[in-house]
């Protein structure tokens, strides 16, 4: 169909069509949130974050892709502290949501006191949880270090009992992190932390799906089932049992083998003369949470090998997909050494993209503060003296 001259009303949308909208919805396509780092998480209504840290950490890759060479200061006071409107919670993995979804999340917080602890042994539960919370009455926001340690000084995930119980007590939300000091959560009880507008408004477990259900719809603008589920971290059944009683309409997608859902106004995707983005995207970027969507979008079979064995890697340790405009043109597995940028591999798609390739590595590299970017491998051989080209003429 053509994106000039689009119906008021679609039932039926090309592939590519799905792609503008999907990116429009990303906030990767269109002009750029006019709020900066401050309006990213409540548009995309979740950030995952992630402790590896190679570019940058996820959450400062994500802004860049959308907003470009943002200072990183700004996006850390937009996600965390006084002026943020966000809490951190377990939606599609643990993510930095928006302060709105507070109340929406309050079955998911029941669902997790219901199943009691996850994992983890505790000597003497009530206690450990009772002392987390006296200390945050009484002294204030703290981080597990200061509330006695988080680990026992065995593996990563030989967790103290203080960390166990603050832990907890966050799944079920007595307590909320707001706030990020070096990276270390910082916990205060959640009737201080979240405004009673949100903390006192307690929805019922219908209005919590359809709430999360229609979030992940106008972060993902068309969807199928199964990707408005992996959104949020709901199951599949819950949103068929509560789709039509949302505001996403059905429509027909080429190529795709099942039903997708459109959310309201996202059709605004389609207009003509919308940029995209050129940048390469985090493993954990929202626009590629579910590896199903990215194949249905752009072809592109992916998997992050950061915790594949280095002998058994393909592309390599964090193989970052290079978007350029509406399309995955690329992957870099990248590493910084000083201020030295190392393209460790990067595979090229199809020889016509090795300037977007080139110059998506050039712009990344500005904004991280490297001043020199080294190729080491390219996928396919031929596309290497090309690509090193191209790198030369966009540094000039």
């Amino acid at each position: 169909m053509s994106t000039t001259s689009a119906p008021s009303v679609l039932d039926t949308l090309s592939a590519p069509d799905a792609v503008r909208i999907s990116l429009f919805a990303q906030a990767l396509r269109g002009p750029r949130l006019t709020g900066g780092p401050a309006d990213l998480v409540p548009h995309l209504r979740g950030v995952q974050l992630d402790t590896i840290s190679v570019l940058a950490r996820s959450h400062e890759l994500v802004a860049y892709a959308r907003l470009g060479a943002v200072a990183r200061t700004s996006i850390e006071s937009a996600y965390w502290g006084p002026a943020s409107a966000t809490f951190e919670y377990w939606s599609h993995a643990a993510c930095i949501v928006p302060v709105d979804l507070w109340p929406a999340f309050r079955a998911k917080r029941q669902t997790r006191r219901d199943r009691g602890f996850r994992w983890h042994e505790m000597a003497n539960r009530e206690k450990s949880c009772a002392d987390v919370l006296a200390r945050l009455a009484s002294e204030g926001p703290l981080t597990t270090r200061a509330l006695g340690g988080a680990n026992n000084g065995g593996t990563w995930w030989d967790w103290s009992e203080v960390k166990i119980a603050t832990e907890w007590l966050l799944d079920i939300g007595e307590v909320v992190c707001r706030e990020r000091r070096g990276f270390e959560r910082v916990y205060e009880l959640a009737e201080r932390a979240i405004a009673p507008a949100y903390f006192d408004r307690h929805l019922d477990d219908e209005t919590c799906a359809l709430t999360l259900i229609e979030s992940a719809g106008r972060a993902m603008g068309v969807a199928t089932v199964g990707d408005l589920a992996a959104y949020h971290g709901m199951h599949q059944n819950v949103v068929r049992s509560h789709l039509a009683k949302t505001s996403l309409r059905p429509v027909t997608v080429e190529g795709w083998k099942t039903t997708a859902y459109l959310a309201r106004g996202a059709e605004r995707g389609l207009a003509s003369g919308l940029r995209g983005r050129t940048a390469p995207l985090s493993p954990f970027d929202s626009l590629l949470w579910d590896r199903a969507r990215l194949t249905r979008l752009f072809g592109l079979t992916y998997r992050l090998e950061a915790y594949v064995p280095a002998a058994k890697r393909v592309v390599g340790y964090f193989a970052m997909p290079i978007l350029a405009k509406e399309q995955i043109v690329g992957l870099v597995d990248p590493k910084r050494v000083g201020t030295t940028l190392h393209a460790r591999h990067v595979v090229v798609h199809r020889p016509s993209a090795v300037r977007e390739v080139a110059q998506a590595l050039r712009t990344a590299a500005t904004w991280v503060r490297c001043d020199e970017v080294v190729i080491d491998c390219v996928t396919p051989d031929g596309s290497a003296t090309a690509l090193r080209n191209a790198l030369k003429e966009v540094s000039k």
